[in-house]
């Protein structure tokens, strides 16, 4: 069950050297490729890197947050088109939660790297950076960065103790069930 997975997944951000077998990484391509996208668009583009030294491009692409990509077998650059849709942000934040579910499914670990909006250790621009690095034409947009590998740690989901249902209203904000 869907709950189940969810009650086990976490944000992992240290991986074994063992790479991702091809039936693995078609696995999740195929449902990031599943994903629901606003009038079926599909405005998304998924960018797969292996290259270790790539990796460690990745690994800078931001000021904080990135640098675990130089340890992790497998990247996906999850980016989208504006022109094709004015949801471009939640289609592809769609595909990237598709991403993390179906890793965890398949046994991996994957942490989740924010690029809209951010800027690297030196100030200059993710977005520009990762456009020169990728190739990516200038409608590309990047959402995020997935990496993705076995992990070298485990850790126990968070209890549900620990959910914030004072977040959660009934029939009108601020009515709490």
């Amino acid at each position: 069950m869907l709950i189940d997975l969810l009650r086990t997944r976490r944000s992992i951000r240290k991986f074994t050297a063992q790479p991702i077998e091809p039936e693995t990484l078609n696995l999740l391509l195929e449902a990031a490729l599943r994903s629901p996208s606003s009038k079926g668009t599909n405005p998304w583009e998924l960018i797969v890197v292996t290259d270790p030294e790539v990796l460690q491009q990745l690994a800078v692409a931001k000021a904080h947050g990135a640098s675990f990509l130089k340890g992790a077998p497998l990247a996906i650059v999850v980016c989208a088109d504006p022109a094709k849709s004015d949801v471009w942000v939640e289609d592809a934040s769609i595909v990237t939660t598709l991403l993390h579910l179906e890793a965890a499914d398949l046994g991996l670990g994957s942490c989740w790297v924010q690029i809209r909006l951010r800027r690297r250790g030196d100030g200059s621009d993710s977005q520009a950076f990762l456009a020169d690095l990728l190739g990516l034409p200038a409608s590309m947009m990047v959402l995020a960065i997935v990496g993705i590998g076995y992990p070298a740690d485990t850790k126990d989901g968070h209890p549900h103790s620990s959910l914030p249902f004072t977040q959660v209203s009934f029939e009108r904000f601020g009515r709490r069930g």
